[in-house]
């Protein structure tokens, strides 16, 4: 199928397309024309970098999750460190959302004054509220 329709069957702009190839995430498979041509195994392949996407890897992460024939090839302890940080994540969400509906709704006459709201801001001074770096995950 041409870019055109590939773009059009994965809601992706064509830039996005030829971006991913450039990045070697998708390999065109010839031209007609001036038009990349792909094969439909392509929507797996952009199905797979929307998931890993929005799992928060790294484009050259998820490069690293296919194989070089295009097949997934996906790192367990990788998907498992990830998992890790997305709940650290969640849980770190979770803290701050509970801080600041006790902020919202705190009877203290000033926020300075609620004893919550001060160790929220001690703790965001401290860079307990910081996202956490990402890890350097193994690739084997």
């Amino acid at each position: 199928m041409d870019i055109a329709e590939v773009a059009r069957r994965s809601g992706l702009a064509a830039s996005t397309l030829r971006f991913y190839e450039e990045k070697g995430l998708i390999a065109s498979v010839g031209r007609d024309g001036l038009r990349r041509r792909f094969a439909p195994a392509v929507l797996d392949q952009l199905a797979m970098i929307a998931l890993g996407r929005a799992s928060g890897f790294s484009l050259d992460e998820i490069g690293a999750m296919f194989g070089p024939d295009g097949r997934a090839s996906i790192n367990r302890k990788q998907l498992a460190a990830k998992a890790d940080e997305v709940d650290r994540t969640i849980k770190r969400l979770a803290a701050m959302s509970k801080g600041l509906r006790h902020a919202a709704e705190c009877p203290a006459r000033t926020h300075f004054e609620c004893p919550t709201f001060q160790r929220l801001l001690r703790a965001a001074a401290g860079g307990a509220l910081a996202p956490t770096p990402p890890r350097l995950a193994s690739r084997g």
